[in-house]
């Protein structure tokens, strides 16, 4: 298992998840004429049972086409592709939001388990280190139980305090932008989460559509948040991601260094 602080090298977009957006919208398409009942219960192909109350129904909206920076996605991904855990939305097809996975009083399977077998290989925790039981020195047991090779996995801690900002914002943004931007470009699934998925992980998904030429500016990323957003289940008792205003703003006025160039 590898655990750095990559930054990665800076490439003018990121044209595979773009690619592999408009794939899963062009197979959506196809599909949606044969899918089920609304009212069945779906499976993950990991066998997961998954209720249709922990996402918003696709039939309620209209596929405009693949994402681009000039045509901003409106339907919801996640409506598109199976989530593992109800408090999780795909921001990309490369990239899960996400809560915290592990817990020492689960007795079941962890949701650390289940993002193994979603495909996630790469791990970006927030939250920061005396915050929650680490699962850091329990991933190699999952991984091994799942029967993946250790080499194949990263972890990576970014601290930010819960319902704030980073310590020199512009910085750390970098900092972790640069390994999600790796990652992309080596098409591995990664996951993105702080406590309960809604502040610090909305703030880092925000940041990297603008970056990734997702969004064509921060609000259009906060919009594509909300529509991702109204599909998790935990919506119903924390109706915004980010948290805080300073979080909004940050997202809002957030520029990728190739639109400052330009």
């Amino acid at each position: 298992m590898k655990t750095c602080r990559s930054t990665g090298s800076r490439k003018s977009g990121i044209k595979l998840e773009l690619q592999q957006t408009a794939r899963t919208t062009r197979e959506f398409i196809l599909l949606q004429a044969t899918m089920p009942s609304h009212n069945a219960s779906h499976k993950s192909s990991t066998g997961i049972p998954r209720k249709n109350k922990t996402h918003t129904s696709a039939c309620t909206y209209k596929s405009t086409g693949p994402v681009s920076p000039s045509r901003p996605r409106k339907l919801p991904l996640s409506s598109l592709r199976l989530r593992p855990i109800p408090n999780s939305y795909w921001a990309t097809p490369l990239l899960l939001a996400c809560e915290y996975p592990w817990s020492p009083f689960e007795t079941s399977t962890q949701k650390l388990d289940k993002l193994l077998a979603a495909g996630v290989r790469t791990f970006i925790d927030l939250t920061e280190p005396e915050e929650l039981m680490p699962y850091k020195p329990h991933l190699p047991r999952h991984i091994r139980a799942a029967g993946l090779d250790a080499t194949t996995i990263s972890y990576h801690q970014f601290p930010i305090p819960d319902r704030s900002l980073p310590h020199k914002p512009t910085y750390f943004m970098r900092l972790v932008l640069d390994v999600l931007r790796e990652n992309a470009e080596q098409g591995r699934v990664c996951a993105v989460h702080c406590r309960g998925g809604i502040g610090r992980t909305g703030l880092v998904i925000g940041c990297w559509l603008v970056d990734a030429g997702i969004a064509r500016d921060g609000e259009e990323a906060l919009k594509i948040i909300e529509r991702e957003w109204r599909t998790v289940e935990k919506c119903k008792r924390f109706p915004h991601s980010p948290e805080t205003g300073p979080q909004f703003e940050f997202v809002r006025n957030f520029r990728s260094p190739a639109m400052v160039s330009v």
